[in-house]
C-alpha cells in the first residue's frame, strides 16, 4: 500500500510542475493569438509558468519528505481503519 502512496505522491509531482509551466504558456499564446501581442506575453507567460512549477516542485518534494518520514499529518481514517 506504500508504493501505491509513493505513485501517488510521484503523479502529483508531475502535475505540480507540468501543469503550471504549460498552462501558462498556453495562456501566453492564446493571448498572443487573440490580442495581437507581441511576443514578449509568450515568454512572460512561461517566467511566471516556471515560477509556479518551481513552487508546485518544492511544496510536493516538502510532503514526499514528510510522508517518507512517516510524519503525514491529518490523515484521514480509512474504512478498513476503524475499531
Amino acid at each position: 500500500m506504500k508504493n501505491l502512496s509513493l505513485l501517488t505522491w510521484l503523479t502529483q509531482l508531475a502535475l505540480s510542475v507540468a501543469v503550471p509551466l504549460g498552462g501558462c504558456v498556453l495562456l501566453g499564446v492564446w493571448l498572443y493569438n487573440r490580442f495581437d501581442l507581441g511576443v514578449w506575453v509568450i515568454w512572460l507567460g512561461a517566467g511566471v509558468g516556471l515560477v509556479f512549477a518551481l513552487d508546485g516542485l518544492r511544496v510536493s518534494l516538502k510532503a514526499l519528505e514528510r510522508l517518507s518520514r512517516g510524519k503525514e499529518k491529518n490523515h484521514p481514517t480509512g474504512f478498513n481503519d476503524h475499531d
